[in-house]
């Protein structure tokens, strides 16, 4: 199941953003006005589209996205399920249990650190990369016949806000508004590290 934030587009201009249920009763009502628009609808962040079963009444669609919420919620198996925590296996070298046993706190308190401390190094680029991936698999969808797309693309992977910007510019506005949201952090990381 997605996020529950979206953003619905029909043709160049935004038609909704926000809850799941809400936009796509927009997009019901707006394919029923222009049935022949095309009517996209992404997650808010990660801009992976979103398919969403509009047949039937806007009753029927909002009973069947409620109904895929309600299954997508995890099972909890064995672990600490309050705080989170889940049993799997993990398979090493003997060298590696040894050294694991040796660690105050024992082999899970040490595996949790090692972790954390991999997450805290690369979470940056993960984030720097998640962005510019959502904004290319947005810009991709919506935008890949727009004057200067490939132009932009290069500026984005380039992170050349300023030509970004400049190539964009004569974008339909709607469209230009979620590109610059995707991309505001990613451009002002860069100029402050610059």
């Amino acid at each position: 199941m997605p996020s529950s934030q979206v953003i619905a587009f029909e043709d160049d201009r935004c038609i909704a953003q926000g809850d799941l249920v809400d936009v796509a009763v927009r997009m019901k009502q707006a394919l029923s006005a222009h049935p022949h628009s095309r009517v996209l609808l992404f997650d808010i962040e990660t801009c992976h589209p979103v398919e969403v079963d509009l047949r039937g009444s806007i009753a029927d669609i909002t009973t069947r996205i409620r109904a895929a919420r309600t299954e997508a919620t995890p099972h909890r198996g064995p672990g600490r399920p309050k705080l989170g925590v889940v049993a799997r296996e993990v398979t090493l070298l003997p060298r590696h249990w040894e050294w694991l046993a040796a660690q105050p706190g024992g082999a899970s308190v040490t595996l949790r650190k090692l972790i954390e401390e991999a997450r805290r190094q690369t979470s940056a680029e993960g984030e720097t990369r998640d962005r510019r991936e959502a904004a290319h698999r947005f810009m991709s969808a919506i935008a890949g016949n727009k004057p200067h797309y490939e132009e932009a693309l290069r500026a984005l992977y380039a992170d050349d806000g300023a030509r970004f910007h400049a190539l964009i510019a004569d974008w339909p506005i709607d469209v230009r508004r979620h590109v610059e949201r995707l991309t505001t952090e990613l451009f002002q990381e860069k100029a402050a590290s610059a």
